[in-house]
């Protein structure tokens, strides 16, 4: 049974996610390891990770993820938000590792008015000049794969196999998927059949072995549709049957799953501990 949890929030302290995890069921948990919506970063403190450590270990949550600033854009054509993009990067790499966390997932980025093997270079000059920066450290970085809405790279399983292929640490490099970008980027989920052709292609292109983190979101819009909206557990687009295969994949059984679906609650309920109880219901045993 792989771990489950869900992205929460670092309001009041770094310690305070974990004990919002364990509050809500979670397995795991997801957090940003700064304001997600500003540059700037507050120093981290070794009181904010020893707290934060002692509170994984209180608690039995484990497998702490980072989510990059969505600020950030590694394939961008303008030199001053490319530099800006990879000093953040580096930044946030920094601080997963002092608070001991070993992967901090990043949306790739996008090419905006250059093109996509133009922005997929830039992506690798990024990456090669953020690992120089941090050579020695432990936390690495995780790419998404994406719904590809717009000009953002990530969408195709061959865009992430491209960066993977082309930095010069490949070893600090894996991969967390998400299964609502999945579909909307057009890999069909739907039947048996459809998901293990999907899950063959990923394997094929990138390894599976790369994967170290996926994403649970139902999809708000349509196989192929482009567009990044997530939904409740069995609510959108995908229903049940991808997550109920995805959670009884030996492939996957070690490897941690975390939602980001809206912080809402039904019936005086959080909605993440809905969707847990959802998620854990399509464990076969």
């Amino acid at each position: 049974m792989p771990p489950l949890g869900a992205h929460m929030s670092i309001a009041g302290g770094y310690y305070k996610a974990v004990d919002l995890a364990h509050e809500a069921g979670c397995d795991c948990v997801q957090i940003f390891s700064k304001n997600n919506n500003q540059w700037r970063a507050k120093p981290l403190s070794d009181d904010d990770a020893a707290r934060f450590q002692e509170a994984l270990a209180r608690t039995g949550v484990g497998h702490p993820l980072v989510h990059d600033s969505y600020l950030i854009n590694m394939a961008s054509p303008d030199d001053a938000l490319w530099q800006k993009s990879a000093e953040a990067f580096e930044l946030e790499l920094v601080r997963a590792d002092k608070l001991g966390i070993p992967y901090v997932v990043a949306h790739p980025g996008s090419y905006t008015v250059s093109s996509e093997q133009e922005g997929l270079d830039r992506i690798v000059a990024a990456l090669d000049r953020v690992h120089q920066q941090t050579a020695g450290i432990g936390a690495q970085v995780l790419l998404e794969n994406t719904a590809g809405q717009g000009s953002n790279l990530g969408w195709r399983f061959e865009h992430l196999a491209y960066l993977i292929a082309k930095v010069a640490e490949p070893h600090r490099v894996g991969v967390c998927i998400d299964t609502c970008h999945t579909l909307a980027a057009g890999y069909p989920l739907a039947t048996r059949e459809e998901y293990e052709s999907t899950i063959v292609e990923l394997d094929r292109v990138i390894g599976l072995a790369r994967v170290k983190a996926i994403h649970l979101n139902d999809s708000k819009q349509g196989l192929g549709s482009r567009v990044d909206r997530h939904e409740h557990i069995g609510r959108g687009k995908l229903g049940l049957e991808p997550f109920r295969m995805l959670l009884n994949d030996p492939r996957f059984a070690s490897v941690p799953m975390y939602l980001e679906t809206a912080k809402e609650q039904e019936n005086g309920e959080e909605m993440d501990v809905v969707n847990l109880r959802t998620l854990r219901g399509l464990l076969q045993s």
